[in-house]
């Protein structure tokens, strides 16, 4: 199982926000799913679940944002097991960086993923093989 890239939940976010300030994020985000070899990780899937459900001022039905997962399950997925829980705490204590990113920067070196696609994690930042790229600069 291997990928080009690693989406995070924000871009994943932006691509199913109906936000009319958010229209030029949503554009560069499909794109990125449309045009890239990307995979995903359990612990994106799960953020975004609940970030568009729950977190959004306008949210998804759960309906939508099941359809948009399953959309996405034709994808390398990186299940959250306990060798990469004990990854993400290395990487997070190797960088500084919180336990989540840390964990979806473990998922990607899973993946063999060189990019980390993310507006959350340091953009330029590179982390052993991965460096993280924030697309909506």
């Amino acid at each position: 199982m291997t990928a080009e890239c690693l989406l995070d939940a924000n871009v994943l976010i932006y691509a199913v926000s109906k936000a009319p300030a958010e229209i030029e994020k949503k554009k560069r985000a499909l794109g990125l799913i449309s045009s890239e070899e990307f995979g995903l990780s359990a612990q994106v899937l799960q953020e975004f679940y609940v970030a568009v459900t729950r977190k959004l001022k306008q949210p998804i039905p759960h309906e939508d944002a099941l359809k948009f997962m399953r959309a996405l399950a034709a994808f390398p997925l990186v299940s959250v097991d306990f060798e990469l829980i004990v990854r993400g705490v290395a990487v997070s204590r190797r960088y500084q960086i919180s336990y989540w990113d840390g964990a979806v920067i473990a998922a990607a070196e899973k993946l063999s993923a060189a990019i980390v696609y993310s507006e959350d994690i340091s953009h330029g930042q590179r982390y052993g093989s991965v460096v993280v790229i924030n697309p909506f600069l």
